[in-house]
């Protein structure tokens, strides 16, 4: 195995994570940025009124993209098992 199959192994993994994890981390972003302009308009400052709509809408976002970061995430590593005999070729 050369270092260029390690790269491409490495780089593959990578954008794995930033597909599967874009859809959780952008509805917090959101909720919060949405929480947070609320708070300041208003002068609350209350830590679980933030806590919990980021909590509802990541757990309502994994319910809807689910199925499809399983779905991709089991694509990948049937990938990497069909690549290991080609590796130390």
């Amino acid at each position: 195995m050369d270092a260029s199959a390690v790269m491409d192994i490495g780089r593959h993994a990578l954008l794995m994570v930033v597909m599967i994890s874009a859809p959780m981390l952008g509805l917090g972003l959101m909720v919060g940025l949405i929480v947070g302009i609320i708070q300041a308009a208003t002068s609350i400052n209350e830590m679980t009124l933030t806590f919990v709509p980021k909590l509802v809408a990541v757990g309502t976002g994994i319910a809807f993209f689910g199925g499809w970061m399983i779905s991709t995430l089991v694509d990948f590593a049937k990938g990497m098992f069909a690549r290991i005999p080609l590796l130390f070729l």
